[in-house]
């Protein structure tokens, strides 16, 4: 048993039980988003939340104490995704990760955005035309040090 069999039982349970994120994360007392990364192998557990995870999926203690061990972060297969939407991010990037750059560096100077000090947030928004996705990437600014 590894990480990546107890994420498949997770997906797996919550296919079968029709489970929703956002009502694991309510459980959790967590964000969606962050609930998510955790139940997908991306975040790391404590013991209480493993146990509230492993009750709502139906996880051994053992499966539970994978919850609890630090993953081996970055869960694409390949280097340039193939999922669709997934690739989509890609594309935001590749187009506009270099204005990013840019704007963040005008704004706060040589550094970078943290992924550890992070939140996101993702809402649908109504729109006439077709709804549209939302999303509020949050990161703590990181200046290079100079030494």
């Amino acid at each position: 048993m590894n990480r990546n069999d107890v994420t498949e039982k997770i997906i797996t349970t919550k296919v079968s039980k029709g489970i929703k994120w956002e009502d694991v994360a309510k459980k959790l007392g967590l964000s969606k988003e962050w609930t998510t990364a955790g139940c997908l192998g991306q975040m790391t557990f404590d013991a209480a939340q493993a146990k509230i995870v492993g009750k709502i999926f139906g996880l051994t203690l053992e499966e539970q104490k994978w919850l609890q061990v630090v993953p081996y972060k970055g869960s694409l297969p390949s280097a340039v995704p193939t999922d669709p939407l997934i690739y989509r991010w890609y594309e935001v990037v590749s187009v506009y990760g270099t204005t990013i750059k840019e704007l963040i560096h005008e704004e706060f100077g040589d550094g970078i955005m943290s992924a550890i000090d992070f939140s996101m947030d993702i809402k649908r928004e109504k729109d006439p035309k077709g709804d549209r996705v939302n999303v509020v990437l949050s990161g703590k600014f990181l200046p290079y040090k100079q030494y």
